[in-house]
């Protein structure tokens, strides 16, 4: 998925939290839903950056041998001007493109 395309604020915003708790009835319910989400996509940016710098990765030791490769470092900025994993689910849960269920709730088989 491409997060720079997403709507998501770059920086923190104030939030109703009566907005946040409709869909769960619940703002701590709400808040676990959120954050398992940011770790999910923290994983996701996380090893989409991990495969594109493998690509640049040094095997030698030597300090004299380091380089800036210009490359490299369009891709490090470009992953840090995306929004904080935070903001993203958090806009994700507001436009309601999460999915979650809560066992506890669900009628017994």
């Amino acid at each position: 998925m491409d997060y720079k395309k997403s709507k998501a604020p770059v920086d923190t915003v104030t939030r109703n939290i009566m907005d946040l708790c409709q869909d769960t009835g619940n703002i701590y319910e709400s808040v676990v839903i959120i954050s398992k989400r940011a770790n999910q996509i923290s994983v996701e940016i996380k090893q989409d950056l991990s495969k594109k710098l493998q690509e640049f990765a040094s095997y030698n030791d030597t300090l004299e041998e380091v380089f800036e490769n210009r490359e490299q470092i369009e891709i490090s900025r470009y992953y840090e001007k995306l929004p904080k994993a935070t903001l993203l689910a958090t806009q994700e849960f507001i436009e309601g493109n999460v999915f979650w269920r809560d066992p506890s709730k669900e009628p017994a088989l």
